[in-house]
């Protein structure tokens, strides 16, 4: 079946509100790891995967790093307009380059009480060390956000030094609480470093520095992409089936060291940390794929779209593709790439790069869902029974899993 066939009621499941972790344990490593192989299940916590993973094998790690992207504006009538910052202007080349903008900016973001915010009307919001004001106004109205025009006194000052003064850890909806100071920690991963997320990568955010020394210890070797998380990643899928989904599109970024590593790790095995870590590792395929098809590649848009796994007829091995991809990033003189992806995996789709997938519990009817259910082979019922029947705790704060092909 197309999964543009594939009902979104078929991926459900009843999550009970006392199931969602609130908040994480004191302790990183000290959360349940439900491991799954060949249909059979276990039980341990996070301070013993390094147990699981033979030697020589690659975990890739996603190193995106959440802003303070919430924002609370207020009105001159003394009421509050809450402005969430998705992603930049599509006139910048990346999120970088957006984040280091000074004085001014243009970001798509969405607005809680829009329509008590008329377009000529600014809003502005101080802070008192360092001494400067942030004010906002509408640039263009679009289908379900705004782009908004941000602009700043101290023009000393980038965008990211902005939001790091000014705004609020953007927990996701679901948690239905406010940031505390403890989350500027805690909702990050140890190893964060790329800023330009609105959203953590949370099956990172069970590592700590002693977990990654004894995988190093054991010969298992790491490596780093950033997927810059978007708000899409929260949102269900409200259409019947997948064909009426519009599937997000989220930055990428890999080194090219890092494409040599994954190329040299095919043969031991890959291991994504994360469904976006996965995203970005089955992308590069797609992107390679389609420079040996001849085909134009979008690399300032979008260079993978939602459907082109499936609707893409000449398919290469993975070796010639990825071969294919650092050739276009050595003919660029290129240390990176950088583009966006939309890409969409959902039962159906064979995968190219990856062997497992270290991940948490996710929502009902969601795309994180559809993915799980793609590399369990559909068996995803399974597993989800035994963590609520186990008393695993669900989302972003809860515990995970370590799923294999």
């Amino acid at each position: 079946m197309h999964p543009r066939l594939l009902r979104i009621e078929d991926f459900t499941y009843t999550l009970p509100d006392d199931r969602v972790a609130r908040y994480p344990l004191p302790q990183r490593d000290a959360s349940r790891l439900l491991v799954w192989q060949k249909g059979n299940i276990t039980d341990d916590v996070y301070s013993n995967i390094p147990a699981h993973i033979p030697e020589g094998m690659l975990m890739v790690f996603n190193q995106a790093r959440v802003v303070h992207a919430r924002l609370l504006f207020t009105k001159p009538t003394g009421s509050t307009i809450e402005v969430f910052c998705l992603a930049p202007h599509e006139q910048y080349a990346d999120v970088p380059t957006a984040m280091q903008q000074k004085g001014s900016v243009l970001w798509q973001c969405l607005v809680g009480g829009a329509a008590k915010w008329k377009q000529d009307t600014v809003l502005t919001i101080t802070s008192a060390a360092p001494a400067f004001s942030l004010s906002a106004t509408i640039a263009e109205r679009r289908p379900g956000s705004f782009i908004l025009q941000l602009s700043w006194s101290d023009e000393t000052l980038t965008f990211a030094e902005v939001l790091h003064y000014m705004g609020k850890v953007p927990l996701p909806p679901y948690l239905r609480r406010t940031a505390e100071v403890k989350d500027e920690t805690t909702y990050q991963t140890v190893y964060a470093r790329d800023e330009g997320s609105v959203a953590a990568p949370t099956a990172g955010l069970h590592f700590t520095t002693s977990v990654l020394d004894h995988l190093e210890s054991g010969g298992v070797k790491k490596a780093f992409v950033t997927l810059h998380v978007g708000a899409g990643t929260f949102i269900p899928v409200k259409a019947e089936t997948m064909d009426g989904h519009d599937m997000h599109a989220e930055w990428i970024e890999v080194t090219r060291d890092t494409l040599a590593t994954i190329t040299h790790s095919l043969d031991k095995g890959i291991i994504a940390v994360g469904t976006t870590s996965l995203r970005t590792l089955e992308s590069l395929y797609w992107i390679g794929n389609k420079l040996l098809n001849g085909d134009t590649v979008d690399f300032n848009g979008i260079a993978v779209s939602q459907w082109e796994p499936y609707d893409t007829a000449q398919q290469h091995p993975v070796q010639e593709a990825l071969a294919a991809l650092m050739q276009y990033l050595n003919g660029q003189q290129s240390e990176r790439l950088i583009t966006r992806t939309r890409i969409l995996i959902a039962p159906g789709y064979t995968f190219r790069i990856i062997k497992g997938l270290v991940t948490n519990f996710h929502q009902p009817q969601s795309t994180l869902l559809l993915l799980v259910a793609a590399v369990t082979g559909g068996r995803w019922r399974t597993i989800y029974q035994h963590a609520m029947d186990n008393d695993y705790r669900f989302l972003s704060y809860g515990d995970g899993s370590l799923l294999w092909l």
